[in-house]
């Protein structure tokens, strides 16, 4: 009745791809592995952050300022998010086996998941601490906290700048929101000991960490939101099926485009999956690889696998076997 021919480059033994002429490296908005190419920044940045969280810990034991503690407690989250977005990126290098057909790269979905919860677990914490000093509020030294959370702003606002190019990859973009975020908390410690020592209002530390939180909510929702949606396979945002499926459609003798699919190998790679009826199917070596260069050039899909049916029995398409992946 109908015949398959299936294109699969997720076959890491090739040299190259048949159905186009580039290899394996293409993601979301054809980037390479980007999370390989930040592997120096996250080291820099979980470096840089561990030598701060200490000190902060040790200003606010200090100082006894429980708003530098609370900052330090939120900066050790985001160290761990660091270590836990490395770890993903590594596992995303790695070779697929007979067992892990994809490899490790869906780690790197479950640590963007990962991330956005120690984000809101952070939030927690603030709005905790917040809460609790409107109700007793306690005397602290403003200048020693200024000064100790203006180096975090410094420090933060630094390692955040090594991520921003990133922001394809949910895993670099989970880093930039929780550096950013970071710089974004030691600043309104900055900004609130300054009132608090030309005020001596007290509330005012609560209130702006009121107001940090709500900023870092409102930016970990997307980051939560996408994260998720990878993880049930979702369509990557960016990318329109029903556009993938009309210009599917319109390719050179196809008639009808079924069993669609579109999903994330990981943060920054694509997959694909149709079926496609063509009756006239003589050219089908030289059609698979326009149609699997074309989804790379025109939607970022790095990995589609095709298969291709005649809508009728008797017409296989002939390839010879060195193009049978």
């Amino acid at each position: 009745m109908a015949h398959d021919h299936s294109h699969h480059d997720h076959d890491h033994s090739h040299d190259h791809d048949h159905a186009h002429g580039h290899g394996h490296s293409h993601g979301l908005g054809g980037h390479s592995h980007a999370p390989a190419d930040f592997g120096r920044a996250f080291a820099i940045g979980a470096g840089l952050n561990i030598a701060f969280v200490v000190a902060e810990a040790a200003a606010g034991l200090w100082t006894g300022s429980l708003a530098l503690l609370a900052d330090a407690g939120h900066n050790l989250s985001d160290v761990l998010s660091l270590l836990l977005a490395w770890a993903a990126a590594e596992m995303a290098k790695k070779a697929p086996t007979l067992r892990r057909t994809y490899g490790y790269r869906k780690g790197t979905i479950l640590a963007s998941l990962a991330n956005a919860g120690l984000l809101l677990l952070a939030v927690g914490a603030i709005v905790w601490e917040a809460v609790r000093r409107f109700g007793s509020p306690d005397p602290i030294q403003p200048g020693p906290v200024m000064v100790v959370a203006a180096i975090g702003v410094v420090i933060n606002t630094a390692t955040a700048l090594m991520f921003m190019k990133g922001h394809h990859d949910l895993n670099v973009r989970g880093a930039f929101l929780h550096m950013a975020a970071d710089a974004a908390v030691s600043l309104g410690v900055v900004l609130a000991g300054l009132l608090i020592l030309v005020t001596g209002w007290l509330w005012v530390d609560p209130a702006v960490s009121l107001l940090i939180a709500l900023v870092i909510v409102i930016g970990t929702w997307g980051l939560l939101r996408d994260s998720l949606d990878l993880a049930l396979d979702a369509a990557p945002r960016g990318i329109d099926t029903a556009k993938v499926k009309a210009w599917l459609a319109s390719q050179p003798g196809v008639t009808e485009v079924h069993d669609l699919h579109v999903w994330a190998m990981s943060t920054t790679e694509t997959a694909l999956t149709a079926h496609l009826i063509r009756p006239d199917n003589a050219d089908c070596d030289q059609f698979l690889h326009e149609v699997a260069a074309g989804l790379q050039k025109t939607f970022g899909i790095g990995h589609p696998t095709l298969q291709v049916e005649t809508g009728e029995g008797g017409h296989p398409c002939q390839l010879a076997p060195s193009h049978v992946v």
